[in-house]
C-alpha cells in the first residue's frame, strides 16, 4: 500500500523558491532545502525526480507564474502605454530600495549564476525576457498610436533596450541601492522616448 504524501508540493516549492532567491542555486545545499521545506531528502527526491535541480526549475516556474505578474502590474494590461512601462521601472526602483528587493529578481539572479551552464534554467529566463519584451513592445505600440512618444520610435527596438536596461538596473540595485543612481538610469532610458 502506497504511503500518503505528508506535504503539499506547492508549499515545498514556495519554501525552496524563497531559499534559492535569497542564496542562489549553488549556495543552497540540499540540507538547507530540507530545513526550509521540512521535508526529508528521500521524500524530496521522490516528489521531485532530479533532486535539487528539479526543485530549482519548479521554483523558477513558480516565481514566473506568481511573482512576475505582481511585478509587471499594469504593464500586463493590453491597454498599457508608456505610463505603465514607466510605472514598471518605478516599481523596480522602489523594490530595490526595500530589504526583500535587495535579493533582486530570481530570474535575473539565475541568468547571472546559471544561464551559461544550465540550458533548462536558461530557457525559463529566456521565456521571462520574451514576456517582458512583448509587454513593453505592446505598450510602446499603444503609446505610438496615441502619440505619447516620439513618432520615430521603433517599439520593437525600444522594448529590447528597455528590457536590457531593466535587467541592468536590477544588477546595479543589488550592488548599489542608491535611489539617485537608480532614478538616473531610468530617466536616461526614457529620455529618448519623450516627444520633442
Amino acid at each position: 500500500m502506497a504511503r500518503t504524501r505528508e506535504f503539499e508540493p506547492d508549499d515545498v516549492v514556495e519554501a525552496a523558491m524563497r531559499r534559492f532567491w535569497e542564496r542562489g542555486y549553488r549556495a543552497t545545499s540540499v540540507e538547507e532545502l530540507v530545513k526550509a521545506t521540512g521535508v526529508k531528502p528521500g521524500s524530496l527526491y521522490s516528489a521531485f525526480p532530479g533532486g535539487k535541480h528539479a526543485l530549482f526549475l519548479a521554483s523558477l516556474r513558480r516565481y514566473s507564474d506568481l511573482v512576475v505578474p505582481r511585478k509587471l502590474g499594469e504593464l500586463d494590461d493590453p491597454n498599457a502605454s508608456v505610463a505603465q512601462v514607466r510605472g514598471y521601472f518605478d516599481g523596480l526602483v522602489a523594490d530595490l530600495l526595500s530589504p526583500e528587493g535587495r535579493m533582486g529578481c530570481l530570474l535575473v539572479n539565475t541568468a547571472i549564476e546559471n544561464a551559461a551552464t544550465d540550458d533548462a534554467a536558461a530557457a525559463v529566463v529566456r521565456g521571462h525576457l520574451r514576456r517582458l519584451e512583448d509587454r513593453m513592445r505592446d505598450a510602446l505600440q499603444n503609446a505610438l498610436r496615441r502619440k505619447e512618444i516620439r513618432e520615430t520610435t521603433d517599439p520593437v527596438a525600444a522594448a529590447k533596450g528597455l528590457v536590457a536596461t531593466s535587467q541592468g538596473l536590477m544588477v546595479v540595485g543589488k550592488a548599489n541601492p542608491d535611489e539617485q543612481v537608480l532614478r538616473a538610469i531610468v530617466d536616461n532610458a526614457f529620455a529618448g522616448l519623450t516627444p520633442s
